[in-house]
């Protein structure tokens, strides 16, 4: 579980960075099958518009790094599942529940709409995509989705560091918490 956890937040840390890259060439966002510089958007993102076409390695990092995701996430769910982790954490209903919303609900999102943004994904499973409204719409609803993921990392930083950041993330790391060592 703790190996999944950190490739999953590289991975995480990668996709933000490579994902705010795309966003600068093209920071606006539309509802439907196509969007353009100069068509009317439905968001002007704050964000300046660099125009330098240098998107690829952007692509690259963002292609690679969602893959990353998507196999550690497997990994998470399927050793979870099996091992009923899921079942025996220490957590409160609302957070129980928060989990399972980014689990089961955010990051499959993220998936079906990150390829549904894809021309061969497009090509093969065109329902897929119209389902989301378009190529388009699937760009704006994986934003939000996007930025959804950055609130609940911000509060998981924010609820690992009240309960206290070097034994927590020790534990993470190490496996050893003094509070494990403790009950025994």
């Amino acid at each position: 579980m703790r190996i999944t956890h950190w490739m999953t937040a590289v991975a995480f840390c990668a996709l933000l960075v490579s994902g705010v890259a795309i966003l600068l060439a093209h920071p606006r966002l539309y509802w439907g099958e196509t969007g353009a510089v100069g068509a009317p958007s439905l968001i002007d993102l704050p964000l300046p518009l660099v125009l330098t076409g240098q998107t690829g390695w952007g692509r690259y990092l963002h292609f690679l790094s969602a893959w990353i995701a998507v196999a550690t996430g497997a990994i998470y769910v399927l050793y979870g599942l099996w091992t009923r982790h899921f079942r025996m954490r220490d957590y409160n209903p609302l957070q129980r529940r928060t989990y399972l919303i980014v689990v089961f609900a955010l990051f499959p999102l993220m998936i079906w709409s990150g390829l549904a943004m894809s021309p061969a994904i497009v090509s093969v499973v065109p329902g897929a995509v119209r389902v989301l409204g378009g190529q388009q719409s699937a760009r704006t609803i994986h934003f939000f989705a996007a930025d959804l993921l950055v609130l609940f990392l911000l509060v998981h930083i924010g609820m690992v560091w009240r309960a206290g950041f070097t034994d927590r993330v020790r534990g993470m790391i190490t496996g050893w918490t003094p509070a494990a060592t403790d009950e025994r």
